[in-house]
């Protein structure tokens, strides 16, 4: 059984489309999402749909919950995420954010848990960027391993007698430790690489692979200019922040 890992699509069809024909090669026979399927891109329906459509376990993140209230207020978003999430809920339909709604912050999966923000209050939206952000997250987590997203920047933090934490490109799952892993984004990349990003994880072998993908960066900018949102949620795209 082996699991791609995919988290803030962020409404961003092409990166998704590379992302799952990569994973397709991979030999990727289950996936799971952790959130943000929407927000910034300019094709959150068509998104949402594929995620749907795939029946993958999904979790709530924070561009699709205020996606799915259309009167909620904005205040902790910067103007630009603000003007995607408007423009987001316009071009949902009702049964789309319906479903965006009932989604659960928190998921187990098979052996491995899935959150978008943190364990410790994932209805917050805290970020993980250091130690000690993760070191809040260990005490609630269940499983071996928890992958989360939310930052864009894939991390991975271990915990055996101490915290550690670090990039990576590929490593084992080793018994008596505790792994809280960020994927890095599909849809927009901030770790300055300007490309598609998601984890694998072979149940198996318990190996997980962090995954960089080419995708037509080009299309996707063109569509959020046409589409009247931000110019610089176009412009992020090529930069990877």
């Amino acid at each position: 059984m082996k699991f791609a890992i995919i988290a803030d699509i962020h409404g961003n069809l092409e990166a998704l489309h590379a992302v799952l024909e990569d994973a397709r090669k991979q030999g990727v026979t289950h996936y799971a999402c952790l959130g943000d399927v929407v927000g910034y891109g300019a094709n959150p329906k068509e998104c949402l749909d594929i995620v749907r459509g795939m029946g993958m376990p999904c979790v709530k993140g924070n561009h699709d919950e205020y996606s799915a209230s259309i009167n909620q207020h904005l205040e902790g978003f910067n103007p630009y995420a603000a003007q995607a999430v408007q423009w987001t809920r316009e071009h949902l339909t009702e049964d789309d954010r319906k479903w965006l709604r009932e989604l659960k912050y928190i998921r187990l999966v098979t052996s491995f848990s899935i959150v978008h923000a943190t364990l410790d209050a994932p209805d917050r939206w805290g970020y993980v960027f250091d130690k000690l952000a993760a070191a809040a997250s260990f005490p609630y987590q269940n499983t071996n391993v928890c992958f989360f997203g939310h930052t864009h920047v894939p991390v991975a933090f271990v915990r055996d007698s101490v915290i550690r934490g670090g990039s990576y490109s590929k490593f084992r799952i080793e018994h008596g430790r505790k792994y809280f892993i960020n994927v890095g984004s599909v849809g927009q990349s901030r770790d300055g690489v300007a490309k598609a990003t998601y984890a694998t994880y072979d149940l198996n072998e318990g190996i997980i692979e962090l995954r960089r993908v080419d995708y037509d960066i080009p299309a996707a900018q063109g569509k959020i200019i046409a589409a009247g949102l931000p110019k610089r949620l176009a412009d992020r795209l090529t930069e990877g922040r």
